[in-house]
C-alpha cells in the first residue's frame, strides 16, 4: 500500500521533541534517510510512487535544532544514534537501514557503529572524515564557504552572527542559499541545481530548516568540527561511500579515507557528478538498502 506522507512528533527519553515524516511503501522496508546541512525533514527524495515501486518506506526527521525539532545544545554526531532508536521505536519498527547526506552522513554512521543490532546496511553520500583525520588535508579542494564555517567552529560568535546573518535572509527568501553557492559551483551541480523541481525542494528545505533560526546549523556544525563521539572500526555493516568527483563542499578524498577505516565499506566515485548529484543517485542508493535488507530482515 502507497502511504501519503505522514508526519509525527516522536519524544525521546530526555524529553525532547523530533519531527518526523514517513513516505512511501507502508509494508516497506524502513529507511531512514539524514538530511544535509543546513536540511529538514522535508528535503530532496524520490516522490511516493517511486518509494512504493522500490519497496521502501522512508523514515526523515529533522536533527535537533532545526525545523521543529527541540534543540539539543552541545550534541555530539553519535547522539544521532539515541534519537533515530527512539523514532523507530515510537514507529514499531526493529531493523532499517540509514543513508545520510552530506552533513548527514557522519550521522548515519554514528548509527551503523552505535546500533549493530538494527542497522542492516549504511550509505553515505557526499560525506565527510572527522575534522583532524590522520593523513587526510581536511580542507583541501573544499569550498571557500565550508572552510570559512567550519574554520570559525572555534570562534562561537562569530559562526553564530555568520549563521544567523545567512538563516535570517533564507527565512526571507530561501532561494538566496542557492544564490550564495552558486559561483562556488562547479558546471555538474549548476547542472542539478538549475533543475525547477530540485530547485523547489531545495529551496521548501532550507525554509523548513531555517524558520526557527540557525541552530540546527550551529550545532551541525560544532558536533562535525568535534569529536564524534564513536569508533568507525565498530561498523560492522556494508557501507557504500558514494561521491561525486567534482564535489567542491565535501572534497572526495573524505570518503577514501573513510573506506580504509570501515571494514566492509565501498567506494562509488562518479565522474561528471558534483555535491549535488547526491539527490540524483538516492533512488539508487535506497534500492541498495533496502533489497538485500528484505531477504534477510522482517518488514516491518
Amino acid at each position: 500500500m502507497l502511504r501519503h506522507a505522514a508526519q509525527r512528533a516522536v519524544a525521546t527519553p530526555d524529553g525532547r521533541r523530533l519531527a518526523v515524516e514517513t513516505s512511501g511503501a507502508a509494508d516497506g522496508f524502513p529507511v531512514f534517510l539524514l538530511h544535509g546541512t543546513p536540511g529538514s525533514r522535508s528535503g530532496p527524495r524520490p516522490r511516493g510512487i517511486v518509494l512504493y515501486q522500490l519497496g521502501v518506506r522512508l523514515i526523515c526527521y529533522d536533527r535537533p535544532g532545526y525545523g521543529d525539532s527541540d534543540r539539543h545544545e552541545d550534541r555530539r554526531v553519535a547522539d544521532a544514534a539515541a534519537d533515530v532508536a527512539a523514532i523507530a521505536d515510537d514507529l514499531g519498527i526493529e531493523r532499517f537501514a540509514v543513508v545520510g547526506r552530506s552533513g548527514g552522513g557522519p550521522h548515519a554512521l554514528a548509527c551503523a557503529a552505535l546500533l549493530p543490532d538494527r542497522v542492516t546496511r549504511a550509505a553515505v553520500l557526499v560525506g565527510l572524515a572527522p575534522v583532524g583525520a590522520l593523513d587526510l588535508d581536511w580542507y583541501a579542494g573544499m569550498a571557500e564557504s565550508n572552510v570559512e564555517d567550519y574554520g570559525q567552529a572555534d570562534d562561537l560568535a562569530a559562526l553564530t552572527l555568520n549563521l544567523k546573518v545567512r538563516a535570517d535572509e533564507a527565512r526571507r527568501d530561501p532561494m538566496t542559499l542557492l544564490e550564495f553557492l552558486r559561483p562556488q559551483l562547479p558546471d555538474e551541480d549548476i547542472r542539478v541545481v538549475d533543475d525547477s523541481a530540485i530547485r523547489r525542494l531545495l529551496t521548501d528545505m532550507y525554509s523548513e530548516a531555517l524558520r526557527h533560526g540557525p541552530e540546527g546549523w550551529i550545532d551541525d556544525v560544532l558536533a562535525i568540527r568535534r569529536g564524534w563521539g564513536f569508533d568507525l572500526g565498530a561498523i560492522r555493516v556494508e557501507v557504500r561511500l558514494w561521491h561525486g568527483e567534482q564535489d567542491r563542499f565535501s572534497p572526495v578524498e573524505h570518503s577514501h579515507w573513510l573506506a580504509s577505516r570501515i571494514a566492509r565499506a565501498e567506494v562509488q566515485v562518479q565522474p561528471g557528478a558534483a555535491h549535488f548529484g547526491a539527490v540524483e543517485i538516492l533512488p539508487q542508493t535506497l534500492n541498495w538498502l533496502a533489497t538485500s535488507a528484505l531477504a534477510t530482515s522482517p518488514q516491518l
